[in-house]
């Protein structure tokens, strides 16, 4: 269920959450609620923390790279570095 909720906050601070709700292409009302609704979290999370968080999980569930013998690695590396 949502319900209203005013808020007496300075102008300056309005202005500068309506632009960043803005530049993430969603409602100041959407974006407070992201805020909120983070499993569990009391503490509030800067942009660059959930894009990390973001990027965890999509770590987490991506396949994981074939990957070389060292002796593979060391061959190439020098082929490279002396071709």
């Amino acid at each position: 269920m949502k319900t209203k909720l005013t808020l007496t906050v300075k102008k300056s601070i309005i202005d500068a959450a309506k632009r960043r709700a803005k530049n993430k292409g969603i409602s100041l009302s959407r974006m407070f609620e992201e805020i909120f609704e983070e499993e569990g979290s009391n503490e509030i999370k800067t942009e660059p923390q959930r894009a990390a968080e973001r990027l965890l999980q999509m770590l987490e569930t991506s396949k994981s790279l074939p990957t070389k013998e060292n002796k593979e690695l060391i061959k190439s590396h020098v082929k490279r570095k002396f071709a």
